[in-house]
């Protein structure tokens, strides 16, 4: 069998998510699953690194699919981004082990968010971002964000659909950067629950319009209660950066 590695960018505003669903195809692995089996002419299935939410979009999701057929990549490519909607993208292919495995050989995840920090909306970003109309405290925030960094328990982070046996995760970087009028904060760590990276941004924002005190996240990890971590943040703002193997 060969083994196609793919990288993946996409805007996730009209689909349902990443993961394929009985009921419907408006999803991106359906889409891409889809398209895929026109191509080649066999059933093909899709193997995502991470599945993102109705929302969420996409720079560097990674997947891969396992085919008989042996492609002619640069041809096959063409092919599939002329076939694919116009919102969803395939950068590159690439033949690799027939070991490799986008979920299980992951080794980190960094995810990218998105704020729009200004009194007035922004209408062209509106599906891109988060607006947040109050002023935010970027010093804060960063202050706040080093309590996230290292080996903690996310119970009170996760969704309480969350089906993982264990809410144990590494967070390894959080960077805040603020320029022409947005907040952008990259979370990167070994793997992240169902709205986790969500919850963990809705937390900075509150601290960062002072709703919430600056060293409030260690007690609210201990706690392990997901009513203390404040709001979760829109899924328009976050984006799946990249994958690292």
């Amino acid at each position: 069998m060969n083994n196609y590695k793919l990288t993946i960018q996409y805007d996730g505003s009209r689909y349902k998510g990443w993961q394929r669903l009985g009921d419907t195809k408006n999803t991106i692995q359906g889409k891409i699953e889809q398209t895929l089996t026109a191509i080649i002419g066999q059933s093909i299935e899709i193997v995502g690194c991470s599945r993102t939410d109705a929302g969420v979009h996409a720079l560097g999701q990674v997947a891969n699919f396992k085919t008989e057929t042996l492609l002619d990549e640069a041809d096959f490519l063409n092919q599939l981004n002329h076939q694919l909607p116009r919102d969803i993208c395939v950068p590159t292919i690439e033949r690799v082990s027939e070991r490799f495995h986008a979920r299980y050989n992951a080794k980190a995840k960094t995810y990218l968010y998105k704020i729009w920090n200004e009194p007035n909306s922004n209408p062209f970003m509106r599906k891109f971002s988060m607006h947040v109309d109050e002023k935010l405290d970027i010093a804060r925030m960063r202050q706040a964000g080093t309590h996230f960094i290292g080996t903690h328990d996310f119970t009170a982070y996760a969704n309480a659909k969350s089906k993982k046996k264990s809410a144990v995760r590494t967070i390894s970087a959080i960077k805040m950067d603020a320029h022409d009028g947005f907040i952008d904060i990259r979370l990167t760590g070994d793997g992240f629950l169902y709205n986790m990276a969500r919850k963990m941004v809705g937390t900075l924002i509150e601290v960062g319009i002072c709703a919430i005190e600056v060293d409030a996240i260690p007690h609210i990890l201990e706690s392990k209660q997901r009513v203390q971590t404040g709001r979760l943040a829109d899924a328009c703002g976050l984006y799946l950066e990249h994958i690292s193997y």
